[in-house]
């Protein structure tokens, strides 16, 4: 089994066309593949999104990961396309390390509040992966959607997130990022289907920002 997470946001080659080259040669090699997407494929005009919906990217982005989602199941017609959400880990992500950086005066910047997506853990995602990728090529191809259940602005999550870690959220600066000139979208990815598939539970933040142990501070960081 292979499993595709590598993507580069400024670089189109690398994330709308490498995927397709990993799909020809899973495909030439008889090798199951998992593509990881993305919530960005959409532009937040539909309340939520299932594996139907139409992609209607806004970035370039999100144009990228939409060219890739076509090209790996053009290229591989049972692979499986992963779309996920914001990825937080047990402390270590990037957006965490700002909410912490923000709460104790250390960086300058504010938390958007018009900005909503379902946040998954990266154990929870990684594990859904997997699973997806044992089933047979029978059982499952194509699109899957795997989120949380909780659909939360930056600013929301940014409080669980300072809550858990024991700082005081009600200092966090908040935004809107369209006071900055930029729409804010609300893409609620519908999981359901996955959810009905797999044995895996994702987690809503609410629950995994409760029940996460924070690591040392001289731990690595991932996103």
């Amino acid at each position: 089994m292979v499993v595709n997470a590598a993507y580069a946001q400024q670089d189109w080659e690398a994330t709308a066309v490498g995927p397709v080259h990993i799909a020809w040669a899973c495909n030439q090699e008889e090798a199951r593949l998992v593509h990881i997407s993305s919530d960005a494929v959409f532009c937040g005009d539909l309340d939520s999104y299932d594996e139907i919906c139409a992609p209607s990217p806004m970035t370039r982005y999100g144009a990228a990961k939409a060219a890739a989602e076509v090209g790996v199941i053009a290229a591989m017609g049972d692979a499986v396309v992963v779309r996920t959400s914001w990825i937080l880990g047990d402390g270590n992500s990037g957006f965490e390390a700002f909410v912490r950086a923000l709460a104790n005066g250390e960086a300058d910047g504010a938390l958007f509040d018009d900005d909503i997506r379902c946040p998954v853990h990266i154990a929870d995602l990684a594990a859904a992966v997997l699973e997806v990728g044992r089933l047979n090529y029978g059982e499952f191809t194509g699109l899957l959607h795997v989120a949380g259940s909780d659909a939360l602005s930056r600013y929301e999550l940014g409080c669980l997130i300072a809550e858990r870690d024991g700082l005081e959220a009600g200092i966090l600066p908040k935004a809107s990022k369209s006071s900055v000139g930029v729409k804010g979208m609300v893409v609620r990815l519908d999981a359901s289907r996955s959810r009905g598939l797999l044995t895996t539970k994702v987690r809503g933040a609410h629950e995994f920002t409760a029940s996460n142990i924070v690591p040392s501070a001289d731990s690595g960081s991932r996103t």
